[in-house]
């Protein structure tokens, strides 16, 4: 196998303009950075096409043979300074995936019985939106819709904050009308997080088909989540902060609403 060296070369560029969200959708591909999450990915039935590999850098060679198993996508060697082009931040585990993106939309979301989905609105760092996965994951959280999004689902950052679960958990991105018109329709009842908010979360009964929203710290919901049937939901905040991260309050009502399935 030759190994590509440069970093001029295009299929090194054309990776590395998927860090780009106008790229990504303009090739229909996204970045994925990491054994762990390209692992993920396979097993939840996105199609690899590329896999560049720094055999300098690999630390687990059988995870990565099972892999490249998997996946039958093509594999490219590289150098150590060509991966350092490829790779998302200061992060180097010597394998990188290009893979196609998946198809994501309300319409396509399947809901278990007795469903708890999460809505996020108008979140700008996709980190933040990657903590949020993984925590919806880890809670049995069945679906988790981005609404008004600031970020991408396939952003490289979100990708790696979630640890690769924005695979698999079902998610989508809408507007917020759109959202609020298809929990409405799948008939959940609305748990809206605000400061503000009337009830205490812990008095919320998320025992039944629910769905939970969180806003941005900046501007939190937008006056679409005001509606008579949706119920505001506040956390306790004893300090001086009047706000959690957003990543932390999910990660406090999905656990709540854990609590109260279980």
């Amino acid at each position: 196998m030759d190994i590509i060296s440069s970093v001029q070369n295009p299929r090194v560029k054309a990776a590395t303009a998927l860090r780009d969200r106008r790229q990504r959708q303009k090739q229909g591909r996204i970045l994925i950075d990491g054994a762990r999450e390209l692992s993920r990915a396979v097993q939840s039935g996105v199609r690899l096409v590329e896999i560049f590999v720094c055999s300098e850098l690999v630390e687990n060679d059988a995870q990565l043979a099972e892999l490249f198993a998997q996946s039958g996508a093509e594999i490219l060697e590289v150098t150590p300074r060509v991966f350092e082009k490829l790779a998302f931040g200061d992060r180097a585990e010597g394998v990188l995936g290009i893979a196609l993106a998946p198809s994501r939309g309300l319409d396509k979301l399947q809901l278990p019985d007795n469903p708890l989905v999460a809505v996020l609105e108008g979140v700008e760092k996709p980190g933040n939106v990657g903590a949020v996965l993984r925590s919806a994951d880890a809670a049995g959280v069945s679906a988790l819709v981005v609404a008004d999004p600031r970020t991408d689902l396939d952003n490289p950052n979100t990708i790696r904050a979630s640890l690769g679960t924005v695979f698999s958990l079902p998610v989508c991105s809408a507007t917020s009308e759109e959202t609020l018109a298809w929990l409405r329709r799948n008939r959940l009842a609305i748990y809206a997080a605000r400061v503000d908010g009337s009830i205490p979360y812990t008095q919320a009964d998320l025992r039944g088909p629910a769905a939970i929203v969180l806003g941005s710290e900046a501007q939190g919901l937008t006056p679409a989540w005001l509606g008579e049937d949706i119920r505001p939901v506040r956390l306790p905040m004893l300090g001086l902060a009047d706000s959690l991260n957003v990543s932390a309050t999910a990660a406090v009502l999905f656990y709540e609403a854990l609590r109260q399935r279980s």
